[in-house]
């Protein structure tokens, strides 16, 4: 099946959790004939949440593709999580689209998670096309909807369709720019006269469109001015363009589940959103000649595509998908991996439905397929030919913001747990699985508690180990906040040779680690004993004096000692030194140190308020506030201990519209009653 690429369109679905992305998708391949039934996401039968998670969570959690041909155009449809743990899905769709379907209710106002679909289309020009979904339910308000998004974004949103309503229900539409009505039937549409009520209101509606067409386009609005009208095809020409430079944002409206408005969707897709063809040219790097050079979809150009996704199934082995942006990929045929630098030998290529794989023997330019067993490719890397060696942009992916410690259910299966999470990282790269040296925990970092949570039944489903995720361990320090002077001394007799060490040391605060010193006059410590000295100070860092966390910002000088000529040894000072450290630092006014992270929060300004009042609930300090791309950003520190789980507390406090990173600053001293706190935790948690 060779499809040219003026004849597909790639569309993400995007928008809030549960407002029916899915659903939609699933009416879409049902009208296209690419199913037989119109599944639904409460029974668990939809095409595109197909995982066994989605399943029982009623939810998307993978960017998931599927397929359908309507009016001889191939319709990619690109369903996207909506909930905010899963962005990362969403930015690969978006790199891969042509166009995006948002997906909202109608509630009368804008969801956070369409306003947050609208932003990231408009910051990246994609263009867009708005469906108001959930037309049957008894408190839909399209009216509302409608004017809280025009309110929004004033001057871009343009409803092309009327909804004709019994009480709260639509039972049809008038399309404003073919001027035609139809009812819904139980045989399908059916064209009605125009209601004379709605006549004013489809005059309005027109009008509106002429304003928007006109805009869009020079030549129209001088005519416009001119004349005060367009003509029908000139109004459909303007609105495209303005579609096209992200200008004009279309509304239509329907219910997904009743699986009515969306054939008039359909339409307008194939009629408005750009095809692969038309798509903006992409930049991308020559890989030998330091320049950029703009990748258009190309037919008979030499191949290039990028992968978007990646799926690790341990029977199947891993899947690569990927949007051909020029050229076309051959299955036997050998391509370039201008990421990593090696070459990859294409065996089969699949088209997706869902779980489905589709064999097929090519895939053309501007179309989106998948390749298996690939040795050295991952998500974000390009792959091209080899006489045209070019690199797309990675693809960002947002960082962790909340860390949960790992841990295996059954003892000894901590090798399985870490070979599977890295397969797992493959596949999704909004998380990462670390090792915290001081602590010794294995932590993974993600999007939030439902992401981790995701990951975890991940494991047991395809790896079949079993872990517990808990609150990590804070990495609490020591130090000293005073000098002092302290002896240790060694003395061991028992028949033959005895253990003798001595040595004074001083003990002071110090602005690094650790230092070592030696002021050692007379010989009174052997020179071939004090690197033992240093040593069995060494050994004593790790464990406090405190509550038995490390000692950091101490300088050790060791000034004075004593020896025997036949029991002093190596181990003997070692010894000795380790008794002066424990007589030393519990003199020198210890103290705990706790890591302080500077955290950047991104915030809507009628938040701001509320965040800084929370800071300083959290022991935190507002350091300043800058703007940037409309949000107010929160310059702070915060002790860890106080924002172990600030990714959800920042969700529910800016409903979905906050975003934050972290990263450590310093160490600072622990307040007393905090720290009476940690050591009491601490010697329980040692005795336990």
């Amino acid at each position: 099946m060779s499809i040219k690429s003026a004849d597909i369109r790639n569309i993400a679905v995007i928008g809030h959790s549960g407002e029916g992305k899915t659903s939609v998708c699933e009416a879409i391949l049902f009208n296209g004939k690419s199913t037989d039934r119109l599944g639904k996401v409460t029974d668990g039968n939809t095409v595109t949440d197909y995982d066994e998670q989605e399943i029982a969570r009623k939810m998307s959690i993978s960017l998931s593709l599927a397929y359908t041909m309507w009016e001889g155009v191939k319709i990619n449809l690109l369903d996207v999580p909506g909930f905010y743990d899963f962005e990362g899905e969403e930015n690969e769709a978006l790199r891969a689209a042509g166009g995006a379907l948002i997906v909202t209710s109608a509630t009368g106002s804008v969801s956070v998670g369409a306003e947050k679909a609208i932003e990231k289309c408009l910051k990246n020009k994609i263009p867009m096309v708005l469906f108001i979904n959930g037309m049957d339910k008894e408190n839909a308000d399209y009216k509302g909807t409608v004017a809280a998004l025009t309110a929004k974004y004033a001057g871009k949103i343009a409803p092309i369709q009327i909804p004709l309503m019994d009480g709260n229900k639509m039972i049809g539409y008038i399309n404003a720019l073919t001027e035609k009505a139809f009812r819904f039937s139980e045989e399908g549409l059916k064209e009605i006269p125009i209601p004379d009520s709605m006549k004013q209101t489809l005059a309005d509606m027109q009008a509106s469109l002429t304003e928007t067409a006109a805009e869009n386009d020079e030549a129209l609005l001088d005519k416009y001015f001119g004349e005060g009208e367009l003509t029908k095809e000139e109004i459909i020409h303007g609105i495209r363009k303005g579609i096209y430079n992200v200008n004009t944002i279309p509304v239509m409206a329907g219910s997904a589940l009743q699986n009515r408005g969306i054939i008039n969707l359909m339409g307008e897709i194939v009629k408005y959103m750009p095809s692969a063809e038309e798509r903006k040219e992409v930049l991308a790097s020559a890989v030998d000649k330091d320049e950029l050079i703009g990748i258009t979809c190309e037919p008979n150009a030499p191949f290039a595509a990028q992968v978007f996704k990646t799926v690790v199934d341990p029977f199947v082995g891993k899947l690569n998908v990927m949007k051909v942006f020029r050229g076309s990929l051959k299955s036997g045929s050998t391509v370039y991996n201008a990421t990593t630098g090696k070459t990859e030998r294409i065996n089969q290529i699949y088209l997706l439905k869902g779980k489905k794989q589709e064999p097929v023997s090519e895939l053309d330019a501007g179309d989106i397929g998948a390749v298996n067993k690939l040795n050295a490719t991952n998500t974000g890397d390009t792959l091209c030919d080899e006489s045209a060696k070019i690199k797309f942009d990675p693809i960002h992916f947002p960082r962790p913001v909340l860390w949960m410690a790992i841990y295996a259910e059954k003892k000894g299966e901590e090798d399985k747990i870490f070979q599977g999470l890295n397969k797992l990282a493959e596949e999704d790269y909004t998380f990462t699985v670390t090792k915290n040296k001081e602590t010794g925990e294995m932590l993974i970092g993600g999007q939030g508690e439902t992401h981790l949570d995701v990951i975890n039944k991940k494991l047991k489903a395809k790896f079949n180990v079993s872990a517990v995720l808990k609150t990590p361990k804070i990495a609490y320090r020591e130090t000293i906040r005073k000098k002092v002077e302290a002896e240790g001394k060694h003395k061991k007799q028992s028949g033959g040779h005895g253990q003798y060490g001595h040595c004074k040391v001083r003990f002071e605060p110090f602005d690094g680690d650790f230092e070592f010193a030696e002021e050692v006059v007379g010989g009174s410590v052997p020179k071939q004993y004090i690197p033992a000295v240093e040593k069995g100070l060494i050994e004593c860092l790790p464990h406090g004096v405190l509550a038995g966390y490390p000692v950091t910002g101490l300088r050790a000088v060791l000034y004075d000692g004593s020896y025997h000529d036949v029991d002093s040894s190596e181990m003997a000072f070692k010894l000795a030194a380790a008794l002066a450290f424990k007589e030393g630092l519990k003199n020198a006014s210890p103290c705990l140190l706790e890591p302080i992270m500077r955290l950047k929060i991104a915030i809507p300004e009628n938040f701001l308020g509320d965040i800084m009042g929370d800071m300083n609930k959290r022991r935190g300090r507002i350091l300043g506030i800058d703007m940037m791309e409309g949000l107010q950003v929160v310059n702070a520190e915060a002790p860890q201990a106080e924002i172990q789980k600030y990714a959800t507390d920042l969700r529910s406090m800016t409903q979905g519209r906050g975003k934050f990173m972290a990263e450590l600053a310093r160490y600072e001293e622990v307040p007393a009653p905090e720290a009476e706190k940690i050591i009491k935790a601490r010697a329980a948690e040692q005795q336990g």
